[in-house]
């Protein structure tokens, strides 16, 4: 987050290279930026696995996700809430994944936005008709209600962050692996 695409700030690459020692865990790194193509060889020498690309952040997103690869990184393509699927359809068979935000992105601890379910299935059907790989992914809003509703609607990542740290971390990851069995 670059206080410009979005209003909050966040950390950049001095801190994945400080953490990427201390983990084998994947690091994807979700640019709320402006100029993600700014960002990608830092973070690709910090140690990321993973970036994840805002279609509203960029003029040129295919070429942007394409020096994503080119760095020998795994992609992802977001949209955010008012954003149709149908600015992405030329780049689904580029990217590993597509990270539909259910709230409008910058600040943790938003209402999901439940319409946004439906690009979840948009892509769902897109992804089988078109024989492509990408997971998707939802991020906002995501609880242990909510949750269930995302699996339904196609989607094979989830991102609740505000969900699992506030409170019991152990308790808050047991509850959401419990409802999606």
């Amino acid at each position: 987050m670059d206080g410009h695409f979005v209003d909050n700030i966040s950390f950049g690459a001095d801190v994945v290279k400080a953490i990427r020692p201390a983990t084998k865990c994947l690091l994807d790194c979700h640019l709320m930026v402006e100029n993600p193509e700014k960002y990608i060889t830092s973070l690709a020498q910090a140690g990321a696995d993973s970036l994840s690309i805002h279609v509203e952040a960029t003029k040129h997103i295919h070429a942007v996700l394409q020096k994503v690869k080119q760095a020998g990184l795994k992609s992802a393509v977001v949209i955010n809430p008012g954003t149709d699927v149908s600015t992405i359809k030329h780049v689904l068979g580029l990217v590993d994944m597509v990270l539909v935000m259910t709230v409008n992105p910058g600040f943790g601890g938003q209402k999901f936005i439940p319409e946004c379910l439906e690009k979840v299935r948009e892509l769902v059907a897109i992804r089988e008709f078109r024989g492509l790989s990408f997971e998707i992914e939802v991020d906002g809003g995501v609880d242990d209600q909510t949750i269930i509703a995302c699996r339904d609607a196609g989607a094979d990542v989830f991102v609740a962050g505000s969900y699992v740290f506030n409170g019991d971390i152990e308790a808050n990851m047991t509850k959401l692996r419990e409802v999606l069995r």
